[in-house]
C-alpha cells in the first residue's frame, strides 16, 4: 500500500519536474554555459568555452560595482521606507477599514500599474522643461529643482518606487494586524496596558514574521529594480542610476559582452538565492 501511494505521489509531482526542467531548468544551463563561454550574437548556437574570464571582467568592472552599491542602497532604503509606511498606514487605518473594507481598493490601485508605465508617467510629470510639477513649483515659489538631474534623480527614484509599492507592504501589514486574536489585546486592555506597550510587546512581535518577510521581499525586488529606473532616467548621467539590470541590459544588448552579461545575470541570480536562504534559515530558526 505504501508503494503505491509513493507511486501516485511521484506520478503527481511529473508534471511540475517536468515543467520546471523544461522552462526553467533548461534555461539555466544554457546560461551557465554562456556565462563561462566567448559567445556573442553570431556564434549564439555555438558558444567557445574560456573559462571563468566573463566572471573576472565582472568583477574587475568599475562599472559593475557602482551598479551594485545603487541596487543595494536603493533596495535597503526603498525597503524600509514601504515597511515603515505601510505599517504605519495598516495600524492607522485598520479601525476605519474594519468598518468600510470597500476603501482598500482604491489604496491598491498603485499596484495595478505596470511599473514602466508608472516610470513614463513621472517623466513627464516631472520633466525639467514640459512637466507641470516643476512649473507650479516655479510659478510659486520662484525656483523649481531639476528632479532628474544626477544630483535628485537618486531620491526621486526611491520617492516613485515607494508610492508604487507601500501598498503591496501595507496589505501584508494589515493581514496580519487584524489575525492578531482579539482576547490577547483585550487581556492586555484589562492589565491596564497603553496602547504604545501593546503595540510594541505584544502586536509588533506577533507581527514580527511577516515584517521580515515583507522586507526581503522588498529588498529584492528592488535590488533586481529595472522598469522605474529605465523609464525615467536610463542609466543616468555618468551611470549614476545605473542598477545591476540595467547594467546586464547594457553589457546584453548594447556592446553584445553576452557572455558578461550572463555572468552577471548569475551573479545576481546567486546573490538573490543567498538572500532567500538566509530568510528560510530564519524562519526555520524561529519554528525551533
Amino acid at each position: 500500500m505504501a508503494i503505491v501511494k509513493r507511486a501516485e505521489g511521484r506520478a503527481y509531482l511529473a508534471p511540475l519536474v517536468a515543467f520546471l526542467l523544461l522552462f526553467l531548468g533548461f534555461p539555466a544551463l544554457v546560461n551557465l554555459i554562456y556565462s563561462v563561454s566567448t559567445v556573442s550574437f553570431e556564434n549564439l548556437r555555438s558558444p567557445s568555452l574560456s573559462g571563468l574570464g566573463n566572471y573576472a571582467s565582472v568583477l574587475v568592472d568599475r562599472e559593475f560595482w557602482q551598479s551594485v552599491s545603487f541596487s543595494m542602497r536603493f533596495g535597503i532604503l526603498t525597503a524600509l521606507a514601504e515597511c515603515l509606511i505601510g505599517l504605519f498606514l495598516a495600524i492607522f487605518l485598520a479601525p476605519l477599514l474594519a468598518k468600510r473594507s470597500f476603501l482598500m481598493a482604491p489604496l491598491m490601485l498603485p499596484l495595478m500599474v505596470a511599473p514602466a508605465m508608472i516610470g513614463l508617467m513621472y517623466r513627464l510629470v516631472l520633466h525639467e522643461f514640459a512637466g507641470p510639477v516643476p512649473y507650479y513649483l516655479f510659478l510659486w515659489f520662484g525656483d523649481s529643482p531639476a528632479f532628474l538631474d544626477i544630483n535628485n534623480a537618486f531620491r526621486t527614484l526611491i520617492v516613485v518606487e515607494t508610492l508604487q509599492w507601500t501598498p503591496f507592504a501595507f496589505l501584508l501589514f494589515y493581514m496580519a494586524y487584524v489575525a492578531i486574536p482579539l482576547d490577547v489585546r483585550e487581556a492586555a486592555e484589562l492589565d491596564g496596558a497603553p496602547w504604545f506597550k501593546i503595540l510594541w510587546w505584544i502586536e509588533l512581535p506577533l507581527m514580527l514574521p511577516t515584517l521580515v518577510i515583507a522586507f526581503f521581499i522588498r529588498f529584492i525586488d528592488g535590488f533586481r529594480v529595472f522598469d522605474n529606473v529605465y523609464a525615467l532616467t536610463g542609466s543616468g548621467a555618468g551611470g549614476s542610476t545605473t542598477s545591476l539590470s540595467i547594467y546586464i541590459y547594457q553589457a546584453f544588448f548594447k556592446e553584445g559582452a553576452i557572455g558578461k552579461a550572463v555572468a552577471a545575470s548569475v551573479m545576481l541570480f546567486v546573490a538573490s538565492l543567498a538572500v532567500l536562504y538566509g530568510l528560510n534559515w530564519l524562519a526555520g530558526r524561529r519554528r525551533r
